[in-house]
């Protein structure tokens, strides 16, 4: 009787150890991954929401058809969409609102070899901290380093756009027309700088997709930088 419990209890060891060691081999081996290789990897994602998301912007109707990033009128101009349309000029308000977001799509068109050049400048002080953090923690500290010399490079481009397809006459007609309208509260924005911050922020919305696809999802993985570093963050 002895002898069968010692049996049963060596056995029973032995099962567990051997489950044990299951679990610890699907563990990440290299503990010894430094700030260097997960900063590395943190580049090579962004590259790739780069690579992936935002040239998509960069196509015909990339912004336009993209519920995520389209650029849709200003706040100050919303009424003038409004009033534009229940006067019957709802061809001419369609007409300006595609006019912003092509001028987006160009401008990602001409920015897109900035963007990656920022990216591979960028250094991470603390990689492992945003590698551990939200699930757009890269997304964040990439647009803190580059919005403001971003916005410097992309701002040209969206009023070069804006004049190049007649969006200035565009608009002014349609600001005319509503400023027209009695009783009305007269209306001027600054469409450039406009459309300039949401290209902007439609560039990052897209990036922040594919991290979260690359933090969330290990077959989004698609090298072995990927998977070794962002294995320390499951």
């Amino acid at each position: 009787m002895i002898r069968k419990t010692l049996f049963f209890l060596v056995a029973f060891n032995l099962i567990a150890c051997a489950e044990l060691q299951q679990v610890i081999n699907q563990l990440p081996q290299d503990t010894t991954i430094g700030n260097t290789e997960i900063a590395s990897g943190l580049r090579q994602a962004l590259h790739l929401g780069i690579d992936k998301q935002v040239t998509k912007l960069a196509q015909t109707d990339g912004f336009f058809k993209n519920e995520l990033v389209k650029v849709v009128l200003p706040e100050e101009l919303q009424k003038v969409d409004k009033a534009l349309r229940g006067i019957g000029l709802s061809s001419l308000a369609d007409d300006g609102l595609k006019i912003l977001n092509r001028a987006a799509e160009n401008a990602v068109k001409e920015a897109v070899p900035v963007f990656i050049d920022a990216v591979k400048g960028i250094t991470f002080n603390d990689a492992k901290t945003i590698l551990l953090g939200n699930v757009d923690a890269a997304t964040h500290y990439l647009t803190a380093k580059t919005q403001t010399a971003l916005y410097t490079k992309f701002k040209p481009v969206i009023e070069n756009s804006l004049n190049k397809v007649g969006a200035n006459e565009i608009w002014n007609n349609l600001i005319t027309h509503y400023n027209n309208i009695p009783f009305t509260n007269k209306v001027n924005a600054d469409l450039t700088n406009y459309v300039t911050t949401q290209a902007l922020k439609g560039v990052y919305t897209m990036i922040a997709v594919e991290e979260k696809e690359i933090r969330t999802k290990i077959s989004s993985r698609t090298t072995r930088l990927l998977q070794t570093v962002f294995a320390l963050q499951d």
